[in-house]
C-alpha cells in the first residue's frame, strides 16, 4: 500500500475497508479520533480525517440515514456509489473482502484475491468466525450498543439476534444487518423460543403464556413491554419481511 499521500487517488481495496468500517461503528459517533478510523487510517496509508470523510461519504447513500433526514456527506464520486451499490445485500463477501485486503496489506507476500476458504476445517472456522464478528459489529453499532427493547447497555449482556435464524436463512440473509437486532441474553433467549416478537410497526408481541403468568421478574423485564414500540437502530432497520416471518413461523400465541 503506497505511503500518505494528499493528492492520490483511493483505490477499490481501500473503499472496501472504509465500507465495512461504516457497517460497524456508529455513524453519529464517527470522527477522526474514533479509534477504529484511525486503526484503518493507519493501515491504508490515509489521514483519519481522510477516512471519516469517506465514512461520511458512504452515510450519503444509506436510506436510513435519508429517512431520518441525515444528508451524509455528498460529491463522492463514481468509485463510493460503485462500492456502495456492489455490495448492498452482499454482506458476506463484504466481510470476506475486507478480512483479505486487510490481511494481504498487514502481510505484503499475501494476495488480496486469494479465496478465503481452502476447504480445511480451520480455514472453515476462520470464516465463520468473521462472518459472525462482521454481523456481530455491524448490529450492536446500528443500535448503538443498546438493547432494542430494554435499553440495556452492558456489551458483555447483548447479543446480535438474528430475526430469520441462521440456520433457516438462505445464504444471502444470514449476515443482512436488517436480519438483525440487537437483544440482551434474556430476550434473545425469548425471542429464540418464540415467547415474544416483533411485529412489522416495530411493536413488541409477548406471548399469552408469559402475559399470563403472575411472577412478578416476568411481568417486570417481559410483560410489561407488550405493545411497546422498539428503539429503532440509527442505521439497518429490521425489514419487515424478516419480522413477519418470526411472527408466522417462530412466535407463539
Amino acid at each position: 500500500m503506497p505511503g500518505h499521500s494528499v493528492s492520490r487517488k483511493w483505490s477499490r481495496e481501500e473503499a472496501i475497508l472504509v465500507l465495512s468500517l461504516y457497517c460497524q461503528i456508529p455513524f453519529a459517533k464517527s470522527r477522526k479520533t474514533h479509534p477504529q478510523v484511525v486503526r484503518v487510517a493507519k493501515l491504508i496509508g490515509r489521514t483519519p480525517s481522510a477516512v471519516n470523510l469517506r465514512i461520511g461519504n458512504f452515510g450519503s447513500f444509506d436510506p436510513r440515514l435519508r429517512d431520518k433526514g441525515i444528508i451524509g456527506l455528498r460529491n463522492t464520486g463514481a468509485l463510493v456509489k460503485n462500492i456502495w451499490d456492489e455490495f448492498q445485500g452482499d454482506w458476506e463477501r463484504l466481510a470476506g473482502e475486507a478480512h483479505r485486503i486487510e490481511s494481504a496489506i498487514r502481510k505484503p507476500g499475501s494476495s488480496a484475491s486469494a479465496p478465503l476458504v481452502s476447504g480445511e476445517e480451520t480455514m472453515r472456522m476462520t470464516k465463520t468466525r468473521i462472518n459472525q464478528n462482521f454481523f456481530r459489529q455491524t448490529i450492536l453499532a446500528s443500535y448503538d450498543r443498546k438493547c432494542c427493547i430494554t435499553g440495556i447497555d452492558s456489551e458483555k449482556l447483548l447479543i446480535a439476534s438474528h430475526i430469520k435464524p441462521w440456520a433457516q436463512c438462505k445464504k444471502i440473509e444470514k449476515l443482512n444487518p436488517r436480519n438483525g437486532l440487537c437483544l440482551n441474553a434474556l430476550h434473545d433467549r425469548a425471542f429464540d423460543c418464540g415467547l415474544i416478537t416483533v411485529d412489522s410497526r416495530y411493536r413488541i408481541r409477548i406471548s399469552r403464556e408469559l402475559l399470563a403468568s403472575s411472577n412478578p421478574t416476568l411481568r417486570k423485564w417481559i410483560a410489561r413491554f407488550a405493545g411497546k414500540k422498539m428503539r429503532l437502530p440509527e442505521k439497518f432497520a429490521p425489514d419487515p419481511a424478516f419480522l413477519k416471518w418470526h411472527e408466522n413461523n417462530i412466535f407463539v400465541d
